[in-house]
């Protein structure tokens, strides 16, 4: 079949799994996001897809995530003192750091590390723990990485469902869901 309608069926079903998956009692009660999964997911054809891709997805985005955390504890403990402008000078040092990272292999992809950045951020101010109290941003740094991981193997999984359904000669699976960049 044609990679398009291929990629259609791959992701439109395995977006079915991912999500009756994030509403499992298990990954709810450790307050795994769908949402990140989605991101990470699309981070996989980002970063060029097949095995390299997810790895450099992956990383990125954990990545990402650790450096958002540490800006948070900063930004609420060291540079506290800084009063409104602890968080955003915590920001910005975050931000620089994944940036000079990014000469490090697997560590790339800038934007992708902006997005574990954002992700553990919105957890740790958003994600509550299901008896209600608030995250830390410790403790917001598990649920986002394991639902980093999850996500990537999707983007994975999709990648090769679709290759193996589309028809030979068609553009790759890669190269359909990310054109400009393929």
């Amino acid at each position: 079949m044609p990679a398009y309608i291929a990629l259609a069926l791959s992701v439109g079903v395995l977006a079915v799994v991912d999500t009756w998956l994030f509403g499992l009692a298990a990954l709810v009660a450790m307050s795994l996001q769908v949402w990140i999964s989605f991101i990470s997911w699309g981070t996989h054809f980002q970063a060029g897809g097949k095995a390299t891709g997810s790895i450099t997805a992956a990383a990125c985005m954990i990545w990402g995530a650790i450096v958002g955390m540490v800006a948070l504890i900063l930004a609420g403990g060291a540079f506290s003192a800084l009063g409104t402008l602890a968080a955003p000078v915590a920001v910005g040092l975050g931000a620089a750091l994944i940036v000079l990272t990014s000469k490090v292999p697997y560590l790339g992809i800038i934007p992708i590390g902006f997005f574990g950045f954002a992700c553990v951020a919105a957890v740790d101010l958003l994600v509550k723990h299901p008896d209600g109290s608030t995250m830390t941003p410790t403790e917001a740094i598990v649920p986002t990485v394991i639902s980093v991981l999850i996500g990537v193997a999707f983007g994975f999984v999709s990648e090769v469902v679709t290759d193996a359904l589309t028809k030979k000669g068609q553009p790759s699976a890669e190269q359909t869901a990310d054109p400009g960049h393929a």
